[in-house]
């Protein structure tokens, strides 16, 4: 059971930056293909960004491409997310999550192990 740990989030105005950090539990976490969600209230929880296992591949979801960068260190078994050119609709919790399967992808469905999320507030 991999267990994974967000951190990083917080308060910032509109168009500034955050890194959010994932720190795993395990070393196998460094097989696995990552991704950062988020969900705000009353909204079905997105994709924003993945990662491979190697971290050669990432992908994004077309609200944050070219703001948002998805990079991990299986040395460290953490994976990032940093964020630039925040927008109010930014806001959101965020979670990392781990697919055990190697598939990873932009369904949630697909993933196995999940943080408890970290909050990203972006003020106007």
């Amino acid at each position: 059971q991999v267990q994974l740990v967000e951190s990083g989030g917080g308060l910032v105005q509109s168009g500034g930056s955050l890194r959010l950090s994932c720190a795993a539990s395990e070393r196998t976490f460094s097989r696995y293909p990552m991704g950062w969600f988020r969900q705000a209230p009353g909204k079905e929880r997105e994709f924003v960004a993945g990662i491979s296992w190697s971290g050669a591949s990432t992908y994004y979801a077309d609200s944050v491409k070219g703001r948002f960068t998805i990079s991990r260190d299986n040395a460290k078994n953490t994976v990032y997310l940093q964020m630039a050119s925040l927008k109010p609709e930014d806001t959101s919790v965020y979670y990392c999550a781990a697919d055990r399967s190697g598939r990873g992808g932009s369904d949630p469905t697909t993933y196995h192990y999940w943080g408890q999320g970290t909050q990203v507030t972006v003020s106007s």
